[in-house]
């Protein structure tokens, strides 16, 4: 009487374990790693753009290597580029306002909750990577 049972459980967690991940949205706001930085992301034209929200801490863009954009409030500026780059994948660029450079990097999302985000420089032989958390 069990045995039917049996079989139907494996095959159904056998079905269930091969199934593609089901791709998250990286839509929503996420804190940074340190949680200094939340950044709205959202669909801006087919991409994925993130827009800082808040900062702690440098309140103003004083690194900006364009010497006219120092002064500016950090609060708004569009941090994170972004555009699809395969199954739960996208590329395009991050600016680092603590540095005042712009980086090609990669993002992707792991978890419904969690982001991963790469900048790399040298072509991408050099990255460095953070893990952001949704906040909403």
């Amino acid at each position: 009487m069990m045995k039917p049972f049996a079989i139907a459980a494996a095959a159904l967690a056998a079905a269930l374990t091969a199934a593609p991940a089901l791709a998250q949205s990286p839509i929503g706001t996420f804190a940074s790693q340190t949680g200094d930085t939340r950044v709205r992301f959202a669909d801006c034209g087919g991409q994925i753009c993130g827009t800082i929200v808040s900062v702690r801490g440098q309140t103003r863009d004083e690194k900006n290597e364009n010497a006219s954009l120092r002064n500016r409030n950090l609060v708004g500026v569009r941090m994170i580029t972004m555009r699809p780059a395969g199954a739960n994948a996208w590329q395009g660029t991050l600016y680092n306002f603590q540095d005042g450079k712009t980086y090609n990097g990669r993002m992707s999302m792991p978890g419904a909750n969690s982001m991963s985000l790469s900048g790399c420089v040298m072509g991408g032989l050099i990255c460095r990577s953070q893990t952001w958390t949704r906040v909403n």
